[in-house]
């Protein structure tokens, strides 16, 4: 379990005892067979809904299948509002999950199908298949899956500022040559304005080249190629800020679980936190007992 999971599991509370405590182990926690497999099969289902969605989308697919889309559609909407309801009645604070990250996303992966009985006229198919785009939000219900997930946030968040001070060099870099170019080349040469010739530098520098404008003068051929240079030279430059972080975030999370963890008996993996009953490999119950 990551700093982030346990973070998450301080921030949510049970509602109650018998019933909804069961409940809220099964679905919260992710240390237990049992809750271990309610995640398995809801993140099957995920992945079976965006299925339909791109199989839907289709249109040669969706002329001989409209109507068993139709159907599991309503059914994976079905199968996600009890679970999000169930998360609602199981916590202790309903509203501050619906108001989190987790749970907008929740919504959202479940709005555009109830949408849908609302436009049913053809006039507005295409708000419909609009709305019908928000459904991949599923696929963001994935992360909640994934333990690491929370380090790569946690390690975005921790590197913010260096990033900001790199975009903000790339972006001052963007306003000088594009006001450059803009005086080199002119609304002749198809660098009409300022922000068009920034648009340009952006493409350029990102080594991107759609070749949509072009220089034309020597001059400003010069500059085009002093500016791909500089590209190379800075584009890694994030990666590395973000690289380091990660390291950082991994080597600090294994200390603290090696620390306050219990080895299983079984693959003996020694990262569970203290609270963990289950090991969250092999499942085997840990000799502790958490």
């Amino acid at each position: 379990m990551t700093l982030a999971r346990r973070d998450e599991l301080e921030d949510l509370e049970p509602g109650g005892t018998g019933w909804r405590a069961r409940w809220f182990e099964t679905i919260y926690r992710h240390d237990t067979p049992r809750s271990r497999n309610f995640d398995l099969a809801l993140i099957a289902a995920i992945f079976a809904s965006v299925f339909v969605v791109f199989a839907d989308s289709t249109p040669s697919v969706h002329a001989r299948f409209a109507g068993l889309f139709s159907v599991l559609e309503w059914g994976f909407t079905l199968l996600f509002t009890a679970e999000y309801v169930l998360r609602l009645i199981v916590v202790k604070r309903p509203l501050k999950y619906a108001t989190s990250l987790w749970g907008v996303i929740d919504l959202l992966s479940i709005l555009p199908t109830y949408f849908s009985l609302i436009f049913p006229g053809s006039q507005s198919l295409l708000v419909v298949r609009v709305l019908r785009l928000l459904r991949l939000f599923r696929i963001l219900k994935l992360t909640r899956y994934v333990q690491e997930s929370g380090l790569l946030g946690e390690a975005l968040w921790r590197s913010r500022r260096k990033i900001l001070v790199f975009l903000s060099v790339v972006l001052t870099l963007v306003v000088i040559f594009g006001a450059a170019m803009y005086v080199i080349e002119g609304p002749n040469n198809g660098f009409t304005s300022i922000p068009t010739a920034m648009y340009w530098a952006v493409v350029t520098v990102a080594t991107v080249g759609f070749g949509d404008i072009t220089p034309i003068t020597p001059l400003g051929r010069v500059v085009t190629s002093l500016l791909i240079l500089i590209g190379y030279g800075i584009i890694a430059v994030p990666t590395g800020i973000y690289t380091a972080e990660l390291a950082a975030v991994f080597r600090e999370d294994r200390h603290a679980a090696t620390q306050e963890g219990t080895i299983c008996g079984r693959c003996q993996l020694d990262v569970h936190p203290s609270e963990a009953n289950y090991c969250h490999r092999c499942g085997e119950r840990l000799p502790s007992g958490g």
